[in-house]
């Protein structure tokens, strides 16, 4: 007999964990942080309700960091396992993890120099040291080959789109099969392979990021066009708070194409962040993974100037020539955006645009929603730039797309679970799976077990 039970259940985007159970052996799909509202955030720091050193082996679907960013948490804690993933996800999960690791130091270090956060002192969650030793077990997994992992399972991989290396898993165990669609891509999307199907499971455990709405059907260069020339005709900078890995090679590859025509040809535009820099990189050595070919590759990454260190970053800020700026996090919730966002907010001629999911509780939510200031570095920062949501460049399937993914089974399986989405996107996704397909689903609860 296997149990099934989310650690983080239906209603939020954020701190994918879930855990399987049969004859005392104990698998974890998926490790991610809470990110957004403070009441998850805060959960980052809880004890899991298994003991990390209790853990086989952890299942990861791909490297964002509300699906791994907890790992270097769990190793600091006692697990001792292997962490079973794709190999250009265990690439991209060693920049990721790194960066959140230097990112929590610095923040904690800068917290305490200017005394603004409660804590005395503030610590950070974990550190580099952390997430080299997880790093350390991390087992490569080739896609579409079924293996045997610690606990006695066997996993079996297939593309899953979304990101580079991001996977769908399949998970044979004791009778049973289990599928867990991870974060799905795009159909047709410009750089990225469309999810593969998978055609059995008993379970299936499904995200529902968008899973109560269809992204417009807007081409992005044109949308990305539009926005650019109103914005510099203003004098002013757009600013695009971007996901390091996925997003900001998805916009350069359309920023590039726009330069190429001529559509683009003066304006400047900067890749302010090491993490996507590197990302980037990862593109030439996992080419089967994405759809850029290769000797577009060196051209795509040439579209923007590189800022790799503070100084430069310093300048482009104080610059007062129009311009694009990509700079992580694309949801505002760290990283060299914020200083951005410091300096550009305040002025309307500026636009701060996002390009995917903003999690309640985001700065990034926030600015969509029209806040008027958002608090940074323990400062309130007037927010005056006309502020858009390009949902269109969103990396995540949408409701249509889901659905076609789950089209791709040939029979009913015993119950779907639905998890990773806000409370109104699980139940529209669930009433549609129950209507359209006849299956029978739920939206898990926190912690609420199943026997399957």
């Amino acid at each position: 007999m296997i149990s099934f039970t989310s650690l983080v259940g239906a209603g939020g985007v954020t701190g994918s964990k879930h855990l399987l159970e049969a004859d005392g052996h104990k698998l974890l799909v998926d490790a991610g942080l809470f990110q957004g509202l403070k009441r998850l955030r805060e959960k980052n720091w809880e004890p899991l309700p298994v003991r990390a050193s209790d853990i086989d082996a952890v299942v990861l679907t791909h490297a964002h960091l509300d699906h791994s960013g907890y790992i270097p948490k769990l190793v600091r804690d006692g697990f001792r396992g292997p962490v079973y993933a794709s190999a250009s996800t265990a690439d991209v999960a060693e920049i990721i993890l790194y960066d959140a690791a230097h990112l929590q130091e610095r923040d904690a270090e800068f917290a305490n120099r200017h005394g603004f956060s409660k804590h005395k002192p503030a610590l950070a969650l974990y550190g580099l040291r952390d997430a080299r030793r997880a790093m350390d077990q991390f087992e490569s997994v080739p896609l579409h080959q079924t293996v045997r992992v610690k606990g006695g399972a066997q996993l079996t991989l297939r593309r899953a789109g979304h990101i580079l290396g991001a996977a769908t898993a399949q998970i044979d165990w004791h009778g049973r099969r289990l599928v867990f669609s991870g974060d799905l891509g795009r159909y047709g999307d410009a750089t990225m392979v469309d999810p593969e199907p998978v055609t059995e499971a008993d379970y299936i455990v499904v995200e529902s990021t968008y899973g109560d709405r269809r992204h417009p059907n807007v081409d992005p260069e044109e949308a990305l066009l539009e926005v650019i020339e109103r914005t510099t005709s203003r004098g002013g900078t757009v600013l695009i708070p971007t996901f390091a890995v996925g997003r900001a090679q998805s916009l350069l590859y359309h920023l590039w194409r726009l330069k190429a025509s001529g559509r683009l040809p003066l304006t400047p535009i900067y890749l302010d962040s090491p993490m996507a820099i590197d990302a980037t990189d990862l593109l030439h050595k996992h080419q089967d993974d994405h759809r850029i070919p290769y000797e577009v590759c060196a051209e795509v990454c040439s579209a923007a100037t590189l800022v790799e260190d503070v100084e430069h970053s310093k300048a482009v800020t104080a610059s007062p020539v129009p311009k694009v700026i990509l700079a992580a996090s694309g949801m505002a919730t760290g990283g060299r955006v914020l200083h951005h966002i410091k300096a550009y907010g305040p002025d309307r001629r500026n636009t701060i645009l996002f390009s995917g999911f903003q999690a309640a509780g985001t700065r990034g939510r926030s600015m969509v929603e029209g806040a008027e200031e958002v608090k940074i570095h323990g400062q309130w920062v007037p927010i005056r730039a006309e502020v858009r949501n390009l949902d269109m460049l969103s990396a995540h399937a949408d409701a249509g797309e889901i659905m076609r993914w789950l089209g791709g089974f040939r029979r009913p399986p015993i119950k779907v679970f639905i998890v990773h989405g806000e409370p109104h996107a699980s139940d529209a996704l669930r009433l549609r799976i129950k209507d359209e397909l006849g299956w029978s689903c739920v939206a898990p609860e926190m912690m609420e077990r199943f026997e399957l």
